[in-house]
């Protein structure tokens, strides 16, 4: 399997420079170069299988001649060894139609544990091949510092720098990242919003000079291979409810728009969804894109489902690329335009071509809230704000296909907003225990590339 980049010329990778890569060196992201195609029998083999062997079927085309099978499948039998769900990713019917897919049984409490605790041991397995070194560079809403975190604290080879919004995520997020001392981990709190964080992460990649230096490589959905390992739970719950013989839909609480972007790989491959339905917030930019083709930036409103708080989807350029007969140069004239003017008009038959597959709802906080009560109420399920916004989109949702909303998070991860909603105050497992006794570490400082750059060459290894 080859990588191209969405821009069109950065070099070709396989799967290994691909991962270690994160970001390509035109600005650019990482897709296959084909989709894997699995037949309603590939599809079909996969009932009954555990999640890792459900995984290593759908990655082994993406990984090629990266890894061995036997490598892959120790991989993912270690990354999900420590999940409190034997199922990895259990489902749990809500009532005829609705179902919840259950990512959040990992160590962090969130769906970014799904690929993260696999990406952690896929650096560590390839730079070990190297003895080389990378610096992690990452811009986190919430939880993905703590999944990235979680997976690379005390790895040889890895030193991760991790910016978050001051403020703007909740304690349980905050305390997962910066109670985290391990030496090779560094929190970086910013004067702004998430938007500021992703932008400088990617104004260091851009910055070839310092990129070089340091070996930067990134965790966030911009790494290919974080969104290769999503695509499992569409093919997991799938099979589950019915597939190859039955058509299922997919509800995702989305920001950046790669958990979302994975089902649509997964459905590029065989796999019979019926819709995916981009479910945001007030910050709503993905909904008017799709529904208007207006992808244009706003001010970030702070809502209580903050992962979603965010106005640039990075993972949107995958699409826009797909969709556009996979023209790099078309592309990378689209997001150059984009990031200059911060507003893009999709062009038409981008927009027909999403309509087939798309649908998309901006969800406001009473509707979250009646989501998170009915669920209480009728079901007897306790969820989160970033659920409560994909199951009332689901809610709302037309015709009679089965719709897996996808649970994103623990509720004990933003209690006060759920116990708001619901009148029930959600605990956290006894697993993230002493949370709130552990000593912190973190540095605040401006959004601004020089004073990043500066704080991160000061205790990052440069390339020898």
């Amino acid at each position: 399997m080859r990588y191209i980049s969405t821009r069109g010329t950065a070099p070709i990778l396989d799967f290994q420079g691909a991962t270690l890569a994160g970001l390509a060196s035109d600005g650019g992201l990482y897709v296959p170069e084909d989709w894997p195609s699995f037949s309603p029998a590939d599809i079909a083999a996969l009932a009954g299988l555990s999640y890792v062997e459900t995984a290593v079927r759908v990655c082994a085309p993406f990984v090629g001649d990266s890894l061995t099978e036997a490598e892959l499948r120790d991989i993912l039998t270690r990354a999900y060894a420590g999940f409190s769900h034997v199922a990895v990713a259990p489902l749990v019917q809500l009532d005829e139609r609705h179902w919840l897919l259950e990512l959040f049984h990992g160590p962090t409490l969130a769906f970014k544990d799904v690929a993260m605790q696999a990406l952690g041991r896929l650096f560590e397995t390839f730079l070990g091949r190297s003895g080389g070194h990378v610096t992690i560079i990452g811009a986190t809403s919430g939880d993905t510092g703590s999944a990235a975190i979680d997976a690379l604290a005390g790895r040889d080879g890895v030193e991760v720098f991790m910016l978050h919004p001051q403020g703007r995520v909740s304690e349980v997020q905050r305390r997962q990242m910066t109670t985290v001392l391990a030496p090779n981990i560094h929190n970086i709190a910013i004067h702004g919003n998430f938007d500021d964080a992703q932008a400088l992460v990617k104004a260091m990649f851009n910055d070839a000079a310092f990129a070089s230096r340091f070996a930067l490589s990134a965790v966030n959905s911009i790494n290919w291979a974080r969104l290769m390992l999503q695509i499992v739970y569409y093919f997991y719950a799938a099979v589950r409810l019915g597939a190859p013989d039955r058509r299922v839909s997919f509800s995702v609480p989305t920001g950046n728009f790669g958990d979302v972007f994975a089902g649509y790989a997964a459905r590029a491959m065989g796999l019979p969804i019926d819709r995916l339905i981009v479910a945001t917030n007030q910050n709503d930019i993905l909904h008017r894109a799709l529904s208007l083709g207006d992808y244009s930036t706003g001010s970030v409103t702070p809502t209580d489902a903050p992962s979603m708080d965010i106005q640039v989807s990075s993972n949107f350029e995958r699409l826009l690329f797909d969709l556009g007969g996979r023209d790099g140069a078309v592309t990378a004239a689209e997001m150059r335009g984009f990031e200059s003017a911060r507003a893009m008009a999709i062009p038409a038959d981008q927009r027909t071509a999403a309509a087939a597959i798309f649908d998309s709802a901006a969800v406001n906080a009473a509707d979250m809230r009646a989501a998170i009560r009915w669920a209480q109420d009728s079901c007897g399920e306790t969820i989160d704000p970033h659920t409560g916004i994909a199951l009332a989109a689901a809610r709302a949702s037309g015709g009679t296909t089965p719709v897996v909303t996808l649970a994103t998070a623990h509720p004990g991860k933003f209690g006060d907003a759920v116990e708001r909603a619901s009148g029930v105050r959600p605990q956290l497992p006894l697993r993230a225990s002493g949370l709130f006794d552990r000593e912190e570490r973190y540095v605040v400082l401006p959004a601004d590339l020089a004073a990043i750059e500066a704080h991160i060459a000061a205790h990052a290894r440069p390339v020898a």
